[in-house]
């Protein structure tokens, strides 16, 4: 092998690699703000019916104790025993995971 073609074969390989790289760096991995909605609201219809839910579309930085990470937030409404109960959350952006509830 001729170290012309052995350079170029690795200099092609160090470029896909640098542009293989970024692209990964530039791809959002995060759950949609609908799919964890509908998720949170899942749950919450097993103890009954929901009166109404929002949910912010962009994540943002959370931070309890030492734990960072990006959260989407949003509330769900409902009427339980004849008395409105509200809550906000706070899902991990990545797993869906409730990491915050609380009533209000």
């Amino acid at each position: 092998m001729k170290l012309k073609d052995y350079m170029m074969g690795l200099g092609t390989g160090i470029v896909i690699g640098v542009i293989a790289s970024q692209a990964t760096k530039q791809m959002d991995f995060n759950r949609s703000a609908e799919l964890v909605l509908n998720e949170i609201k899942s749950s919450f219809k097993k103890e009954g019916p929901i009166d109404g839910s929002w949910i912010y579309m962009t994540p943002e930085k959370f931070q309890k104790e030492a734990i960072s990470m990006n959260v989407y937030k949003g509330g769900i409404s409902r009427v339980k025993e004849g008395e409105i109960e509200q809550f906000e959350f706070a899902a991990d952006a990545k797993t869906g995971s409730v990491v915050e509830l609380v009533k209000i």
